[in-house]
């Protein structure tokens, strides 16, 4: 069984960064740091969890991004992935979901993997799109916000329990391969070992050129970046103690706090 483990590098969430002058991406400002996209790191655990509970199962890694980005996958390999896959980006700025989804459809429709999992959303860009149009590119069934999985090699198929509205729960029998996206939560990630990272130091992820993949056209142009505005808004309470906590128990429960 091959699984495809899917990951980003984002920028850490403390790093100083402003948006530049042309609004058309932003700009880090000192040294900056990045690390990999959070919802990830549950689907690198989940991988290798999958990989130690049957057997003869691989776990590939990859991820599309510029030359700093490597560190993700080496943290993955740390985590216990087998191999890591690099579609090398020329320059640092937005990638629409669907060139992304694209370029891995490319990478991974020769490579006959039986599962491929995504994080459920990036931290940076708040999108969860490459998954579903990932599955669409190569015909797979897919399930979103999945909280838990049985994998069942000798039938093909895998068992998920996912997420939906209104607090509920849908229980899924999909055949495999497929694609699914992983809600937070689902597992507890492991700090990568010393003999792993080691491992991953010594093997050099394989770089990829996005020019062997067909280039999709243009579904979106990206038109500016921009910090929303800076609002104040508060209100006073007015009268006695009484008046102003059913005042405040009004607002709260007009906000769906209660």
């Amino acid at each position: 069984m091959k699984i495809l483990a899917c990951v980003k590098q984002v920028l850490d969430s403390e790093s100083v960064f402003r948006i530049r002058d042309d609004s058309d991406w932003i700009e880090t400002e000192g040294d900056p740091r990045y690390g990999m996209n959070h919802p990830d790191e549950f689907v690198v655990e989940e991988a290798v969890a999958l990989k130690e509970a049957h057997r003869e199962v691989t776990v590939d890694v990859l991820t599309v991004g510029p030359h700093s980005a490597s560190q993700v996958l080496e943290r993955a390999v740390g985590m216990g992935a087998d191999r890591a896959y690099h579609i090398l980006t020329r320059e640092e700025g937005y990638l629409a979901p669907f060139t992304v989804s694209s370029w891995i459809a490319g990478f991974a429709e020769t490579r006959n993997y039986d599962l491929i999992l995504c994080g459920i959303m990036a931290e940076d860009d708040m999108q969860g799109q490459v998954g579903p149009m990932l599955a669409e590119h190569l015909g797979y069934p897919c399930a979103t916000s999945v909280v838990r999985e049985t994998c069942r090699p000798e039938t093909e198929t895998i068992r998920v329990e996912r997420e939906i509205e209104g607090g509920r729960r849908e229980l899924l029998e999909i055949a495999l391969p497929a694609v699914l996206t992983l809600q937070t939560g689902i597992n507890r990630p492991r700090y990568p070992s010393l003999s792993n990272l080691l491992r991953a130091k010594k093997e050099k992820p394989e770089l990829l050129d996005p020019a062997r993949f067909p280039m999709p056209e243009d579904r979106e142009q990206f038109l500016r970046a921009a910090l929303p505005p800076a609002v104040r808004r508060g209100v006073v309470l007015e009268g006695d103690t009484e008046q102003k906590a059913r005042e405040l128990h009004g607002i709260l429960k007009e906000m769906a706090f209660l």
